[in-house]
Parts: structure tokens; C-alpha cells; sequence
């Protein structure tokens, strides 16, 4: 009946949501994003990228679509979710460019948005987007409950991965039956159920106004005390599920979720979910259990990305800002020397990642299906950290690096490629997405139609190869598919620029024409052709044909030169 009670006020809350604007919003046509605003906080550009962002979201949408709806290609999609577990699974977010819905990232996705919307939602108001933020974690949320029937039950995917992949085409024929796998106690899951834990813990604080510090902008005005009761209540259930079940990866429990989305570990989120608990629960004993977690899985040894997997970069930058919102709960001096050892290593070199020649931090393993993300989640990490760090020369080369990094992923890269689809007549026109693309022949998905159909506005894809190139292809899924997670990240980067950056995103910098497709063929999963390394464009090739056939020459005559000296006797080789 608990839960019954919690589904009512969560489902029920239609009044209570921020309204929506009339007219709505809708994404400026891309060659708009070639001219220079007049500047100003908050800046005209980075407001509108920050609508495109979450405009995407609404293109992702699965289930029953509302009378608002933007996305006038998108049809109402998979309305028999859940009936063969006699339950009503329906809506939430298609993953990716498929149609499986998977509850591990997108809670990863929302936790990172919800602490995005906490300490830097002012930014979601000035660009009047705060009304579209409430409806796309609602969309998540809503889902989220949905798929948290009981206390101990979690519904972490819907449909088969391999019978969607099978599918290209629109959201009209998706492949059925849809099946629903879910965790439960006797087939645990510790990561997915800690994840939805720090999601709805995340939400919940926002949806409460519990702000960090005012060193930061403060939450976006969306505050709604009964909705963020009723998040609390599923964040700390899941927790308890979490803690007190058998200790396993999900995909243990259920193989299918491993196929797109296997978790290395569950120390992280067990970790994540206590902080975030801690602090909408003023808890200094789940602070301390968050403590433990981090020494019993060793997570100050990891240097890697912060992502939908690993949650531990983001844990010293947690424990930090809650310390210093109340010592009370800990030292942050210790987790300072925590957090600025791991960004230092990002900065200044020393950790797992590296610089390509073109200025990305690029990770040799998790970069390479999505070479955007890692990058960008560091950005957000970097920024975040700002208020926190412990002397002005970080602060600033933070801030600095920080930058660099979304520069990159907005045009100031080797391709001139902005890589937020419908931003600029430079960005991606071809995302891997079977919804997007108007067509339903997967033996010849780049050419059947040869234009994409419809702008998937405001999709962050994957990105460039470790040789900063992008091809553009629709096939080539690490470089051009979209992903719920991918965007997350630069929705809390593009409501902080909207709070202090006066100048525009570096795209308005470039004209059409900018980007120009490189030579050869990628080198990543889908495409191993160009894995030789960077290819040259066919001048490029003219041209070092010159210098080598020259080269030749000079070689040939030296050798020709020796061997006349030799065969005179004028000169020994050895001497």
C-alpha cells in the first residue's frame, strides 16, 4: 500500500509540475548557429544550446507522448511495455539510437543532471529552460518509480538487446514481445539498485532546495517538498535493497543487461548513494558508511573516467562540498588532497588519460566508443570542483582545461566540427539513430535514405577517433550515435556558461563549409579500415607523393654518388 501511496503522489503531481511556456520553445535552424550573438549574461547562444540539449530528450521519449510534445516525427511508441509481468512499464527513455530502455544508465544520467540542476540551476532559469528540466526528470523519475514496483523489485531493462539491434526503422514497427528483466532478491543487483538509490537521493535534494554551499548558483526554481518526499522515500528503499541483499553485479543476475551495459563494480554506487543520502537525510552516519565504502573497495586507487559505470571520480568532489556545506560530517582537507590528486592527474598529466594531438582527453579503453564522453564528464568534474580547490593557480588552470575541453566538442577541434547535432551547419548530420534516420533497411543503413529525415536537435554523439577524426558516417555508431548519458554532461556545462560566460559557444565561430571529411576510414568497433592510423586528404596525398618521389631522387643519387667514390678508392666508408 506504501508504494501504491508513493506511485499516486509521483503520477499524480501534473499540477503541481512547472508549467510549460507558450509558444514552447523549439530549436533555432542550424545556420543560426554561424552568426554571433550580441553576448551578454545570459548569453543568447548558450541558452538556446542549452534548450537544444534537453529538446533531445523529448525526441528519446518511449511510451504515451503528451499534448506537448515537441518533436512532431515522434509517435506515441512501445505501449505494451510490462504486460508480460502484468504492470505498466511504459514511457521513460530509449537508451540510445535503438529502442531498449535501461535502467542503469539512465539513472546515472539523472543523478549526474540532478547535481548538475542543484549547484548550477540558476543557469536552467535565466535561459528559461527550467520548466523543460522539470519535464525531462519527471520523464525520467516517473519511469524510474514505475520500474521500483516494490521494495526489493527493480526493473533494469526493457526488450531484448539483440532483437532491437535487429531493427532499424521508426518507432511505429518495434520488434515484439518486449521482455522485462528486473533484479530482486533472490537475483540481486547492488550497482543498479545503489544507482536508482543516488538518482531519486540526487532529485530528491534538488526537488527540496537542499543547496551544497553558496559558493555555487543554487537550484533551478522547480522546488516541490511532497514530489521530493516521495523520491526520498524510493532512494532510501533501493538503498536498503542494496545493502542488505547478496552483494553482485546486476548483469550476474541478469545476462541481458550485460550485453550493452555491464557494470565493473558496485563500490562506487554503493559509495554515491550514501552521500547523496547523507545529505537530504542530514546523516553524518551514512556520510561515514559512504567513507567506508571508499576505503573497502579501494576507490582512491582509480584514475579512470567518470561515467554511467564509474561513479568514484565524482565521490571525493561529493564528500567535499558536503563537508564544507557542514564539517560536522567530515574533513575536507582530507578529500580535497583526494579530489585535487585525481584532477591534477587530468591537467597536469599522470593519470589514464591522455592529450590527442588535438587537444581531447582521450582514455586508450573507454574513450574509445564514445570519445566525447569521458572528456566532458571531466569538464563537469573540473568545474564543479572550482569553489573547492585549494589554491588560485588550480583554480584557474581547472577552469582553463575545463574549457579547452568544450571548446573541443563545440568546434575548436582539428575537423571544425561542432559536435552537438543541429547547432551549426557544421555538426554531425548523420546520428546513428534508427528513429532519426527515415529508414528501415539495416543492410544499407548510410545510404537508405541518403539524407537523414528528420534533425535530431541537441544530440551530443560519440565523437571523434584517437586520431581527431570524424567521418559523418551513420553506420559508424562510437563516433555518430546519440546516447541519454551523453548528454548529460554538457547540460550541466551549458547552464554554467549560461551563468558567467558572456562570450558565445566557440561554434557561432564557424561558417558553413568548416568541416571537411577526412581521407580514409574511421578505426574504431564498427570500422577497422582506418586503424593504419590518420590518412591524408588527396591533396595531402599529391603532395607527399611530391616530397617522397623527390626524396627518392636524392636518395638514389647519393647512393649512385658513394658507390663512384667507392670504385675509385677515394673514400673508405669505415674511416
Amino acid at each position: 500500500m506504501r508504494n501504491l501511496f508513493l506511485l499516486f503522489l509521483v503520477c499524480g503531481h501534473a499540477l503541481a509540475q512547472v508549467p510549460l511556456p507558450l509558444p514552447p520553445f523549439m530549436p533555432q535552424n542550424a545556420s543560426l548557429g554561424a552568426i554571433p550573438s550580441t553576448g551578454g549574461v545570459p548569453n543568447p547562444q548558450w541558452s538556446s544550446l542549452l534548450g537544444n540539449l534537453l529538446f533531445f530528450y523529448e525526441a528519446q521519449r518511449s511510451g504515451k507522448l503528451p499534448s506537448t510534445n515537441r518533436v512532431k516525427w515522434r509517435n506515441s511508441s512501445a505501449l505494451s511495455d510490462g504486460q508480460d509481468v502484468k504492470l505498466d512499464l511504459t514511457g521513460g527513455y530509449y537508451d540510445a539510437g535503438d529502442y531498449i530502455k535501461c535502467t542503469f544508465p539512465l539513472s546515472a544520467a539523472v543523478m549526474s543532471i540532478c547535481w548538475g540542476a542543484t549547484d548550477f540551476g540558476k543557469g536552467y532559469d535565466l535561459a528559461n529552460q527550467t520548466p523543460y528540466l522539470d519535464d525531462m526528470l519527471r520523464w525520467s523519475l516517473d519511469w524510474l518509480v514505475k520500474a521500483h514496483p516494490s521494495n526489493d523489485t527493480l526493473f533494469v531493462q526493457i526488450a531484448d538487446t539483440n532483437l532491437t539491434n535487429a531493427y532499424w526503422g521508426g518507432d511505429q514497427n518495434i520488434p515484439e514481445p518486449r521482455a522485462s528483466y528486473q533484479i530482486n532478491n533472490t537475483s540481486p543487483g547492488t550497482d543498479a539498485a545503489a544507482g536508482a538509490a543516488a538518482a531519486f537521493a540526487a532529485c530528491s535534494n534538488l526537488y527540496a532546495n537542499r543547496v551544497f554551499s553558496s559558493s555555487y548558483s543554487g537550484p533551478a526554481t522547480l522546488q516541490n517538498s511532497t514530489y521530493a518526499a516521495a523520491l526520498l522515500e524510493h532512494a532510501q528503499q533501493l538503498y536498503n535493497f542494496a545493502t542488505s541483499a547478496r552483494k553482485v553485479v546486476y548483469q550476474q543476475s541478469v545476462p541481458e543487461a550485460g550485453v550493452a551495459y555491464p557494470s565493473s563494480g558496485y563500490g562506487d554506487e554503493l559509495a554515491i548513494a550514501a552521500l547523496f543520502l547523507s545529505w537530504a537525510q542530514n546523516s553524518t552516519s551514512l556520510y561515514q558508511q559512504a567513507q567506508t565504502y571508499y576505503s573497502q573497495y579501494n576507490l582512491s586507487d582509480y584514475q579512470g573516467v567518470f561515467n554511467w559505470d564509474s561513479k568514484t571520480p565524482g565521490l571525493p568532489i561529493l564528500f567535499a562540498q558536503i563537508a564544507q556545506a557542514n564539517p560536522s560530517f567530515g574533513n575536507i582537507t582530507n578529500w580535497r588532497t583526494e579530489a585535487e590528486s585525481y584532477l591534477d592527474g587530468i591537467v597536469y598529466g599522470g593519470g589514464e588519460g591522455y592529450s590527442t594531438r588535438g587537444g581531447l582527453l582521450y582514455y586508450p579503453s573507454d574513450s574509445e566508443d564514445a570519445s566525447l564522453n569521458p572528456a566532458l564528464n571531466a569538464a563537469m568534474l573540473l568545474n564543479r570542483y572550482l569553489p573547492l580547490a585549494s589554491t588560485e593557480k588550480r583554480k584557474q588552470d581547472y577552469y582553463n582545461y575545463a574549457k579547452g575541453q568544450v571548446d573541443y566538442a563545440l568546434g575548436k577541434n582539428p575537423m571544425s566540427m561542432p559536435y552537438v547535432v543541429g547547432a551549426n551547419p557544421n555538426s554531425p548530420q548523420n546520428p546513428h539513430s534508427a528513429m532519426a534516420s527515415g529508414g528501415n533497411n539495416i543492410s544499407d543503413i548510410n545510404n537508405s535514405p541518403p539524407q537523414e529525415a528528420y534533425v535530431l536537435y541537441g544530440a551530443v554523439v560519440g565523437g571523434p577517433d584517437k586520431y581527431d577524426r570524424f567521418f559523418d558516417i551513420r553506420a559508424d555508431w562510437p563516433e555518430t550515435e546519440p546516447a541519454i548519458d551523453y548528454n548529460a554532461p554538457m547540460l550541466t556545462l551549458a547552464a554554467m556558461h549560461v551563468l558567467n560566460d558572456t562570450s558565445d559557444p566557440f561554434y557561432t565561430s564557424l561558417q558553413a563549409g568548416a568541416y571537411q571529411k577526412p581521407a580514409g576510414m574511421p578505426c574504431d568497433a564498427a570500422y577497422t579500415d582506418g586503424c593504419g592510423g590518420p590518412q591524408l586528404s588527396k591533396g595531402g596525398q599529391i603532395a607527399m607523393g611530391v616530397v617522397i618521389g623527390f626524396a627518392g631522387v636524392v636518395i638514389f643519387s647519393l647512393v649512385g654518388w658513394w658507390g663512384w667514390l667507392s670504385w675509385r678508392g677515394d673514400y673508405d666508408p669505415c674511416y
